[in-house]
């Protein structure tokens, strides 16, 4: 429970700083929103990156924790550091550079003041990249000691200048889109700089000493990506499919636009409890295996699927019956309005059964290294049914809009199937371990 419930406070906030951006935009018309919302896809696909690398690093710090070996870790900490962020300043010098032509070929032919928009926030965002990268590798090594409370407190500091950015720079001085975008570049800044100062004290079971003093250790890496590597890959091919649906989305106008991505952002508040899980998963099924104690793994992972189940359950009905109101709080279009409650009702539905199964369960095995078969289950199930089924529903069903949700749906339910069977028949024990 000291693990679960920071996690929970902290992914509400992940949630809400992308949120807060979407709502206290709004005044500035539906066109900063759509701006904001297709640049958000790109970056969620990014951040997954560092997500995911990330959690290669914590899976191997946790497994040398389980196996008692605390230098280990701390050495695997620094590569983790050192790998999440030359990644990122690469990724970040690419997308400044070529900012405009990223657009232009993910988005095609949107309107012009959405793609006005677009631009400015993309520009801002990307410089924060680095910074994000770091964030999220100490996020992830202090959850790997089983200490989700310092992640939660830096997270609560990045919102608070998030927001109090937002309100001085959008309302204050009419920025716009460019004062949401730098409240977030000033936010993760502030976060990057905390948690290096915290990874560093040596009360910490992991600490990074010397971060200047450079160290490297192949082996190392190549756990961390034997891991981070196909997770990186799952979780981008996974966005970059969404960004193919995105693009479809685009075809159907400015108000399915926005609809979209109030009910993406509305809807990732039911996630929340089943992702901190996940994220908690990940620490106690990966010291459990770095001790060879599978029995444990195993009790551990039914006892919070049924956490995850129990939770998202009753934050599903709640939305289920409230999601009209909701929506209505953005003050947008009759027409996008109407489109965003009918897509959370479905959601609401389809979340609370198969959610779980589909993306908190394949964390246990990813703690156990088994991190290629999540991937390729993850890759097909989404080329296929998700990409696939959102032409044929939206396009050949004239579903529309609705029809790349109901497609979102058909893919969960595949790759839970796949990931039950996988649990269940234990080929993740056999796996090689630290």
């Amino acid at each position: 429970m000291r693990l679960i419930w920071p996690l929970v406070i902290e992914q509400f906030l992940a949630v809400t700083i992308g949120m807060a951006d979407t709502v206290m935009v709004a005044t500035a018309g539906e066109a900063a929103v759509s701006g904001i919302s297709l640049v958000d896809a790109i970056n969620t696909l990014l951040i997954q990156i560092f997500a995911a690398l990330a959690t290669g690093g914590a899976v191997v710090a946790s497994q040398y924790l389980g196996s008692q070996k605390r230098e280990d870790a701390c050495r695997s900490a620094k590569q983790l550091l050192y790998t999440i962020t030359v990644l990122a300043i690469g990724i970040t010098v690419v997308s400044v550079i070529f900012c405009q032509q990223i657009l232009q070929f993910v988005f095609g032919g949107i309107d012009a003041d959405v793609m006005s928009n677009a631009k400015v926030y993309y520009y801002l965002t990307a410089l924060s990249y680095p910074f994000l990268a770091i964030y999220n590798a100490g996020a992830a090594l202090y959850r790997s000691m089983g200490n989700s409370r310092i992640s939660m407190m830096v997270s609560i500091l990045m919102n608070l200048i998030n927001i109090v950015g937002n309100a001085i720079l959008i309302y204050g001085f009419n920025w716009s889109v460019a004062g949401a975008g730098t409240a977030t570049l000033l936010s993760r800044i502030a976060a990057a700089v905390f948690m290096l100062v915290l990874i560093r004290g040596r009360d910490n079971l992991i600490f990074i000493e010397k971060i200047f003093q450079f160290e490297f250790h192949p082996d190392m890496i190549r756990r961390i990506l034997g891991i981070g590597v196909p997770n990186g890959l799952e979780n981008g091919m996974f966005q970059v499919g969404k960004l193919f649906v995105q693009n479809l989305i685009t075809s159907f106008g400015t108000s399915a636009i926005a609809a979209n991505a109030i009910a993406n952002s509305v809807s990732s508040f039911s996630n929340i409890p089943g992702a901190a899980i996940g994220l908690g998963l990940i620490t106690v099924v990966g010291q459990c295996v770095g001790a060879k104690d599978y029995d444990h793994a195993v009790s551990y992972t039914k006892r919070l699927m049924k956490a995850a189940y129990l939770s998202m359950g009753v934050l599903n009905v709640l939305l289920f019956f409230f999601a009209g109101p909701i929506v209505g709080v953005f003050n947008l279009s009759a027409e996008a309005t109407g489109s965003a409650a009918q897509i959370l009702v479905y959601f609401a539905v389809f979340n609370a059964v198969i959610w779980p199964v589909s993306f908190t369960l394949p964390n246990a095995l990813r703690a156990a290294g088994d991190a290629r078969f999540t991937m390729a289950t993850s890759m097909v199930s989404m080329w296929v049914f998700r990409i696939g089924f959102s032409y044929v529903l939206s396009l050949y069903l004239g579903l529309g809009l609705l029809g790349t949700w109901l497609a979102m749906f058909i893919d969960w339910i595949v790759r839970s199937i796949v990931f039950l069977i996988r649990f269940a028949n234990g080929k993740w024990k056999r796996l090689k371990v630290i």
